[in-house]
């Protein structure tokens, strides 16, 4: 979906936001928390949906039944270097080189309305999002604090490559990438030996 058609579904996707952010606290759902908006509020939800559409490339994906089920959005990440405005340390190069070449889509949001099998929907989402744009990797942020979705990240193969804050934030965040296809995987192989140094199974 591009953002006019997003648009046209702020209600609905407001309505699961709601669901989302709810069934985390009365669900039992492996889908990671860094994926549900944190507010509570629905304006608050509101504006952030707004000023991610108006991002260059702005693209969002959904799995819908009779309702809408879920959805996956985010925007290609810019050699210009603002995603990785305030990330502590160097750049892994490998990750510089896929960020100057256009390979790099970041993940904003994964929202899924409550269901036994809402793991496998924001997995699919997130594929789906990665290859439908051909990137070689994908980009998140996650609150440093939030451990439970931190494993359960790595557990879907994304590598933790360091932290960071967002300009003016207080929120220390940790940086993490999911290599897409075998060129990409072979490229950060010393990466994911490191992420498996710092964050044990």
């Amino acid at each position: 979906m591009n953002r006019w058609l997003a648009k046209g579904l702020a209600g609905e996707l407001t309505d699961l936001y709601v669901d989302s952010h709810n069934s985390h606290e009365s669900h039992d759902s492996s889908v990671p928390e860094a994926y549900r908006s944190r507010s509570r509020s629905r304006q608050d939800f509101l504006n952030r949906l707004t000023g991610g559409i108006r991002r260059p490339g702005f693209s969002m994906v959904i799995a819908e039944t009779d309702s809408l089920v879920g959805c996956a959005c985010g925007f290609p990440v810019h050699s210009d270097g603002f995603w990785w405005l305030g990330f502590d340390g160097a750049l892994p190069r490998r990750i510089e080189q896929l960020t100057d070449s256009g390979g790099v889509f970041a993940i904003t949001s994964i929202l899924v309305r409550p269901h036994p099998h809402d793991e496998g929907v924001a997995r699919r989402l997130q594929e789906r999002l990665l290859s439908d744009h051909q990137a070689s990797l994908g980009a998140t942020l996650v609150n440093q604090d939030d451990h439970p979705t931190l494993t359960a990240l790595r557990s879907w193969g994304w590598l933790d490559i360091g932290e960071g804050r967002r300009p003016a934030g207080p929120t220390m965040f940790r940086a993490l990438v999911l290599p897409v296809g075998e060129r990409s995987t072979a490229g950060l192989d010393d990466l994911a030996r490191d992420a498996w140094t710092r964050w044990p199974g």
